[in-house]
């Protein structure tokens, strides 16, 4: 067992602060490429069942194998050139051809949380282990459930990791962003269906976080899917192609009338 405690003695008891969140989710709405906002808003409403969930990993013989490896998730997800060796059509391939066409890396998303802990924030324990394999693996979310990195994916994928880990902030970016979208641009499409969606799919599907992500890297992508129970994105797809009917790009909205 690692000698790590899973809650630090200094950190809040209480960790459901709506008010917090809501300041800073008007901040996010603002400016939606102010990535910091998230991290404040996932960390004013972790609820219990979060910890909850947290702890049950922490505690398992797995968890403790892998929360207690030197080795760090974001070295191995950013490790492209040892990755690309795998065979075409495995999840690790998937996940760097998505990484490299979108302008990503584990270590950019670790970056934005870096200017969240400056202020302060940061415990050291197993909750905040915990949530830096939510942070890690958010991209490789997106490679398995087939959600892309528009707006409505972004909301989708934050439904499904809500459904997975219960921490009420997610939950809530999920949701109200996806409100926001609806209101804003999609007023026709199934915005909320779809985003309910990501949730149910999420709620059906093993947990992500709790894999050995090294092995899955290696899985062939069809197969990972079919023993993670993560079904096809129906609604999602259905929207998008009520967007585009309606000459809205759901990966271009900012050019859409508001």
């Amino acid at each position: 067992m690692t000698a790590l405690p899973f809650h630090h003695p200094d950190r809040p008891a209480g960790e459901f602060r709506p008010l917090k969140a809501l300041h800073h989710f008007r901040k996010l709405i603002a400016d939606k490429e102010d990535t910091e906002q998230v991290f404040h808003i996932i960390a004013a409403l972790r609820g219990r069942k979060f910890r909850k969930i947290a702890s049950s990993f922490w505690h398992s013989e797995k968890g403790q194998r892998i929360l207690a490896s030197k080795q760090r998730l974001i070295d191995v997800l950013d490790d492209h050139d040892s990755i690309k060796k795998l065979p075409a059509g495995t999840v690790g391939r998937a996940y760097v051809d998505f990484m490299e066409r979108e302008g990503l890396s584990a270590a950019g998303l670790e970056a934005e949380y870096a200017k969240f802990t400056d202020a302060g924030v940061r415990y050291e324990d197993g909750i905040d282990r915990y949530g830096d394999r939510l942070r890690d693996t958010h991209d490789m979310l997106h490679v398995l459930t087939g959600y892309g990195r528009d707006a409505l994916g972004e909301q989708c994928v934050l439904a499904f990791t809500y459904a997975q880990n219960r921490n009420l902030g997610v939950g809530f970016i999920a949701y109200a962003g996806g409100f926001e979208l609806k209101r804003r641009v999609a007023r026709s499409a199934p915005i909320m269906k779809a985003v309910h969606e990501g949730y149910h799919i999420g709620n059906a599907a093993k947990n992500i976080v709790h894999e050995d992500i090294v092995e899955l890297l290696k899985e062939p992508l069809a197969d990972a899917r079919k023993r993670l129970g993560i079904s096809e994105p129906v609604a999602y797809r259905a929207a998008h192609e009520a967007m585009l009917s309606g000459g809205v790009d759901p990966y271009n909205l900012l050019a859409a009338p508001a």
